[in-house]
């Protein structure tokens, strides 16, 4: 019984010449090498006369006819693929440290759907390889162009967030151009009508769009707009103990607690802490002109509140005072950390009043990721630490906390330069100083607090949620010196 003959089809648009027998498809070559492959799967010799008209039919061209570009074919699979690929590193990059690591639930489902985007685009860059090869896969140019799809939303919106402050970032050079990518990949797989072969391909398309969109709205609001999540609540207290008089010297030791609450829902870092406590005095003012003072106190940039009607040239002086928990820890809520401190007052200070005070600065840790760098301490007048070092006649000392701030969203973080949360504590005059900053400024050009410095300190402090909080307590020391009947 004789063989059906072979029958090979006119070129399709990319020169790829279907091969069939007896009207079934048995293979397909690209050339006439191709071509000679298919044959011999079919039994026929290796030196086969393919002009024989007895065996094989051309149709739409003869044995010379074989259009397909090769270079350009490889070219443009080497380039559809590498696009898809580093749009799916990328993708997972930003996605995982949220889907792993993020505190809230919108921020895990954010980096989740970054993840699974650049799973599709990993599976679309192995389609290419059938796309743009022998299409035995009916659905593989659809999966091209939905991963081509996705790369230029998800490129492009990181893109719209690089603009709105165009900050140099080295992510810049992976979404920048593939963004530009996509586009060329979207028209060109949009000429050749890669959907070709779907069913109901309208309507594939309508949902490819609606998905997409929806996702990439979901993934804007929860990185550009902040979560109306419950407040941050913080209680301090400062209070005072009993005093006690010491039996040998003339001293009066007095109690002091300090303690600080996160009585909210959400967890808090603290960012800069302090307490001090201070003896106050005043002269007094027996016709009633103390309260003439304020613009004096004002003007030599001390308290003017402070002025009294009987009082006037107000004086403190620091009795102790020092960090209270340190920057880089924090309170989940519900948790609270105390310290209790005794201090030790001569009954023959002059004192008029004993005031404590505890100062706080907190960031809303659902915003945001401190590293452990920021725990370690550096000292402004040791030269050997240069990145520190501040010469005293530039500056007074003081302790610098440094460490980098991550933000909740990880789009933020490949889309903006790197911020620093440093901490200032030191002492100026008669009172302990206490600062942080959230700022990409290094620390010397941070204390000297340029300008540009200062406002994106605050733009920074709104968007993790930076807030400063205080208590305050005070005592007569006429009142200590009654103690144990004295």
């Amino acid at each position: 019984m004789n063989k059906p003959k072979v029958v090979v089809q006119p070129p399709d648009g990319r020169g790829l010449r279907e091969v069939t027998m007896g009207g079934k498809t048995v293979g397909s070559a690209w050339s006439l090498q191709g071509l000679r492959k298919v044959l011999r799967r079919l039994g026929h010799q290796e030196d086969v006369d393919v002009e024989d008209r007895s065996l094989i039919i051309w149709l739409g061209g003869d044995s010379g006819t074989w259009p397909a570009s090769t270079g350009r074919r490889r070219a443009t699979i080497a380039l559809m693929m590498a696009g898809l690929l580093g749009s799916m590193v990328l993708l997972i990059v930003v996605g995982m440290p949220d889907a792993i690591g993020a505190l809230t639930f919108a921020g895990r489902v954010t980096g989740l759907l970054f993840a699974f985007a650049g799973a599709v685009q990993g599976v679309a860059a192995l389609a290419v390889l059938d796309y743009w090869g022998k299409r035995r896969l009916k659905f593989s140019g659809a999966v091209i162009l939905l991963g081509a799809f996705i790369a230029l939303v998800t490129n492009g919106l990181l893109l719209f967030m690089w603009l709105e402050e165009r900050e140099y970032t080295p992510y810049v050079l992976t979404y920048l151009p593939l963004t530009g990518w996509s586009l060329w990949a979207l028209q060109l797989l949009l000429r050749e009508r890669a959907w070709k072969g779907i069913p109901y391909p309208k309507q594939f398309a309508a949902g490819v769009t609606a998905t997409t969109l929806l996702a990439a709205i979901n993934l804007a609001y929860s990185a550009l707009y902040q979560p109306t999540s419950a407040p941050i609540l913080f209680d301090l207290e400062v209070k005072f103990g009993t005093p006690q008089a010491d039996a040998n010297r003339p001293v009066i030791h007095l109690p002091v607690t300090f303690r600080a609450r996160n009585s909210g829902k959400v967890p808090a870092y603290i960012t800069s802490d302090g307490y001090g406590i201070y003896g106050s005095s005043a002269k007094h003012a027996s016709d009633g002109s103390g309260l003439l003072e304020w613009r004096k106190l004002l003007d030599a940039k001390t308290d003017g509140s402070r002025v009294g009607r009987y009082e006037k040239s107000p004086t403190r002086e620091t009795i102790s005072a020092a960090r209270f928990y340190g920057p880089g820890n924090w309170l989940e809520p519900g948790e609270q950390y105390v310290k209790e401190r005794v201090v030790q007052l001569p009954r023959s200070a002059t004192y008029d009043v004993i005031e404590a005070d505890l100062t706080m600065t907190i960031m809303r840790k659902d915003r945001g990721r401190i590293d452990d760098e920021f725990a370690v301490p550096h000292y402004s007048w040791r030269p050997k630490d240069k990145q520190f070092y501040c010469p005293p006649i530039e500056c007074y000392d003081h302790i610098i906390n440094r460490g980098r701030v991550l933000h909740n969203n990880n789009m933020i973080n490949v889309t903006r330069q790197p911020r620093y949360v440093v901490s200032y504590y030191g002492w100026t005059g008669s009172s302990a100083e206490i600062q942080s900053y959230i700022l990409s400024y290094k620390p010397r050009e941070a204390l000297h607090f340029r300008k540009e410095a200062k406002e994106e300190d605050e733009r920074e402090r709104k968007r993790y949620g930076v807030a400063l909080t205080k208590a305050m307590a005070a005592i007569p020391f006429a009142q200590l010196l009654t103690v144990n009947g004295n």
